[in-house]
């Protein structure tokens, strides 16, 4: 059975599954287990009829607090709310340990976005957001699923969707893809066309990758790589994890690919 990237619904438009990418050793992303979305307060009572049916039981808000009083989300049966609220508020935002950017040799960017998904790795407030929701897909039952969302559905949940397909061994061509998506969907929702599989394959291979992944996608992969060495180190030894939670989170997510 073929699985559908994009989810239909009502609202929003940028709900979609992180499955089907290729990862670590050969192994494929487990579709079904790990959603990306838009704010999710206008769903139609379908929209969470679906949510509910495809076994969504962690919903994981990466907005600000008050982006969450003003647009709270529509729950769905048996769903459980995290407020994570990755961005610092206030003047907490821009805190960074001072000597973190000369203790790891971490790259200069021009470019807004990178410098902004730079700072959100060093800052602790942030940090503690990463490690929330790699805590919640640690302890997820294997029957069930989770969205984590911000607003648009791209910085903030674009900077888990990196480090979620990082985690994996998904490379950063394939990362970048995932990252552009989320303006090609707003394009297909003006035009109000629902994307297959194909469309998107279309999409995909017309998109400029490397102009999309230099001044957003590299803000994290080169920073953890330069600063890190590599994702295992990072886990470990920015956000505390062991490698044996790694592991662990490679095999709930990962799985051998289906042969023809």
């Amino acid at each position: 059975m073929e699985m559908q990237r994009v989810i239909e619904l009502d609202m929003p438009v940028n709900f979609r599954d992180l499955g089907g990418y290729q990862g670590l050793d050969g192994r494929r992303v487990k579709w079904r287990k790990i959603y990306r979305s838009a704010a999710l307060n206008e769903m139609s009572a379908r929209d969470r009829v679906k949510l509910a049916n495809l076994r969504i039981t962690v919903d994981c808000d990466l907005r600000s607090s008050r982006e969450q009083r003003d647009y709270p989300d529509l729950l769905w049966p048996g769903v459980r709310f995290v407020n994570i609220g990755l961005y610092a508020e206030g003047d907490r935002f821009n805190q960074a340990h001072p000597f973190l950017r000369l203790f790891h040799h971490l790259p200069e960017f021009d470019d807004y976005l990178p410098k902004i998904y730079q700072q959100v790795l060093l800052n602790e407030h942030s940090e503690e957001g990463i490690k929330r929701v790699f805590e919640e897909l640690l302890k997820l039952p294997e029957d069930q699923a989770l969205v984590y969302h911000c607003a648009a559905g791209k910085d903030r949940t674009g900077i888990i969707s990196i480090l979620i397909l990082m985690a994996l061994g998904v490379d950063d061509k394939t990362i970048a893809e995932d990252y552009l998506l989320t303006d090609e969907l707003y394009d297909f929702s003006i035009e109000k066309q629902h994307p297959t599989n194909e469309k998107l394959s279309q999409v995909i291979a017309k998109m400029n990758v490397t102009r999309g992944e230099g001044p957003a996608v590299k803000g994290i992969t080169e920073t953890i790589r330069q600063g890190w060495g590599s994702f295992d180190k990072f886990f470990t030894r920015k956000l505390g994890f062991k490698q044996a939670d790694l592991e662990k989170f490679r095999e709930m997510y990962l799985e051998e690919e289906e042969e023809d």
